[in-house]
């Protein structure tokens, strides 16, 4: 089981966390059986994580400036006036679900960066621990992924045999 740590004070994150095997495919969003549009689920169960091998998040390039996501179902929504670029951000975010880190508060200024229904995530961090250190990056708008990715230089794991 892994605890998740802010790199700035320490803080604890979340929970004991299980570590999945990859990211689970779930779908962007749908329509219920009343023909209204529903948020997607959470990318990774209560309970667990998942890390992203790829790039994710701001900064965001120009295609062919790095190697292209091979996930591009999961790619973040593109802030306005750059839907050509591509998602540059660090490799080896966390990716939890976004209730299991309730001391996490959403940054009050998002700008362009705010959705219909949440953050799109576009904007770079915008969730902050107890003592102000942007830490992850929250996407929760009804177009796209519902996933909270946490900084791996931002924040920190510690894990713990539980069979010992």
């Amino acid at each position: 089981m892994t605890v998740f740590y802010c790199a700035k004070c320490g803080a604890e994150l979340s929970p004991d966390l299980q570590e999945l095997q990859g990211i689970p495919d779930v779908s962007m969003h749908g329509v219920d059986r009343h023909g209204k549009t529903r948020l997607a689920p959470s990318t990774v169960p209560r309970g667990s994580y998942a890390i992203d091998p790829e790039p994710w998040g701001a900064p965001f390039v120009a295609p062919g400036t790095q190697a292209a996501c091979a996930l591009v179902s999961r790619a973040l929504l593109m802030p306005p006036g750059m839907t050509d670029m591509v998602p540059a951000g660090p490799r080896g975010s966390v990716i939890v679900h976004p209730e299991d880190v309730p001391s996490l508060q959403l940054a009050s200024s998002l700008g362009v960066h705010h959705g219909c229904c949440g953050p799109l995530g576009t904007g770079g961090p915008n969730m902050t621990c107890v003592c102000g250190a942007a830490v992850g990056t929250l996407a929760a708008d009804c177009m796209g992924p519902h996933e909270l990715h946490l900084d791996p230089l931002r924040t920190y794991a510690f894990t713990s045999d539980r069979s010992l």
